[in-house]
């Protein structure tokens, strides 16, 4: 893992609490509830532990956080017993057990360094989703809206090595995807999906995944005899359904990882003939088809390339074939703020990603290609539960998972993904929808 740093040996008068009024002093690290120690490969996380030093920017940090919590309903317990936020004694409660590191990862990168406190253990939570919700429901005015001008002068760019080229997108999908089949296989369903679930009553999570995938597929029209193409095969669950319709499928991935276990599951369930699995970026992909699906691909795109991808997708379909697409969303001024910020999630999760918003998929498409809007749904809540539930499996397997070579640093780095993730959704700052689309006939 590679990151940016500043002095990690500071001068004296660079020490967190260092000719400071109390007002804007971090807390000492008198600690009255334990961090957690957090056993990790140093080489691997390159020196993460120790957090970097900026007084000048931990000493806004800390005035920003306060102010920032104070309307939150949370409870965020600091060592001396002193309390933050708005939230009473049955609040979801944030234990602060390392403010002064705290605040300095803030300083220095907040996107950054919030998350990365957690990895370290200089803040836990029993209710991790839960206290993580206010803060994603007031994302857009965390910042006070004076400040929010300066933020280009403080926010890192995505790097430039982790562009959505041909190969850097395989070397960005490398770095997730390829972590380990083993891994994946612990914490999702039985279906291998690695997107959100769509829920009726009575659903389990199983039964949810088959009715996602079926609405993309009836969004696509794909049926007996139908030919479709898949960008983005996943571990080859939509493929399969796709090809116990009657379908021929070509199914797109740039995992190797993926494409090995997608065949093997394909061949158990007999299906071999009818689906084809490339490695192949969707850029490289030729003839044309009766159908398109792509499920969750398309935030792994990058801003920069959803025309090519729409464009792609125009040229793939048939005269009046049919798109069916599941992405995730975020309100479209939100995704502007965002597109060129480097956030923990790109460092860590999805480099080189951004998220659309409804707005910019519905722009995209009319923009490049003659395709015309059918259907839509969303159910950003379903993605909630279905986070949760990966969550609690990833937890409950853990054993499984360190046996697997990853170590304590990775346990807490994954189970804050998924619970900020989960955040996202159950606060509507983010959201999942289904599109079909429909090329004219003529």
């Amino acid at each position: 893992m590679t990151s940016s740093r500043v002095d990690r040996n500071p001068s004296p008068s660079d020490q967190p609490d260092a000719g400071r009024p109390a007002a804007v002093r971090p807390a000492a690290d008198v600690r009255t509830h334990s961090a957690p120690t957090v056993q990790a490969d140093p080489a691997r996380w390159d020196g993460l532990e120790h957090a970097p030093r900026s007084a000048f920017r931990a000493r806004i940090a800390e005035v920003l956080f306060r102010r920032a919590v104070r309307p939150l309903d949370v409870r965020i317990t600091l060592p001396d017993g002193s309390t933050l936020g708005a939230g009473g004694p049955d609040a979801p409660e944030m234990r602060l057990h390392r403010p002064a590191a705290f605040f300095h990862r803030l300083g220095v990168d907040a996107k950054i360094g919030f998350g990365e406190a957690y990895m370290v253990g200089d803040w836990t939570s029993d209710a991790l989703a839960e206290v993580l919700t206010p803060f994603a429901e007031r994302m857009a005015t965390l910042v006070p809206p004076a400040l929010q001008r300066f933020r280009r002068f403080v926010d890192r760019r995505q790097p430039s090595t982790e562009k959505n080229t041909v190969d850097g997108a395989r070397s960005n999908i490398h770095r997730h995807y390829d972590l380990s089949n083993d891994l994946f296989g612990t914490f999702l369903d039985e279906t291998m999906m690695y997107s959100s679930a769509l829920f009726a009553e009575g659903d389990d999570l199983t039964t949810a995944q088959y009715r996602k995938i079926d609405g993309v597929l009836d969004y696509a029209g794909v049926g007996p005899g139908s030919e479709v193409l898949e960008i983005g095969t996943g571990w080859g669950e939509l493929a399969i359904r796709a090809a116990r319709r009657g379908a021929k499928v070509t199914s797109l991935t740039i995992s190797e990882e993926q494409q090995v276990l997608a065949q093997q599951r394909i061949a158990a369930a007999g299906l071999s003939g009818s689906v084809d699995v490339r490695l192949c970026d969707y850029r490289h992909s030729t003839g044309e088809y009766d159908a398109v699906v792509s499920v969750e691909m398309i935030e792994a795109v990058g801003a920069a390339y959803w025309p090519t991808f729409y464009d792609t997708i125009g040229k793939r379909l048939r005269p009046g074939g049919r798109f069916g697409l599941q992405a995730i969303t975020m309100p479209h001024d939100r995704m502007l703020a965002a597109s060129d910020s480097y956030t923990w999630i790109h460092k860590y999760i999805f480099p080189g990603g951004l998220i659309p918003s409804t707005d910019s998929v519905k722009a995209g498409i009319s923009g490049s290609t003659n395709l015309r809007l059918d259907a839509v749904r969303e159910f950003g809540q379903d993605y909630a539960r279905t986070l949760c539930e990966w969550r609690e499996r990833f937890n409950s397997r853990w054993s499984e998972v360190a046996d697997l070579g990853f170590d304590e640093m990775f346990r807490r780095m994954w189970e804050f993904y998924l619970a900020y993730s989960e955040a996202g959704f159950r606060s509507g700052y983010l959201n999942v929808h289904q599109f079909g689309f429909t090329k004219p006939a003529h």
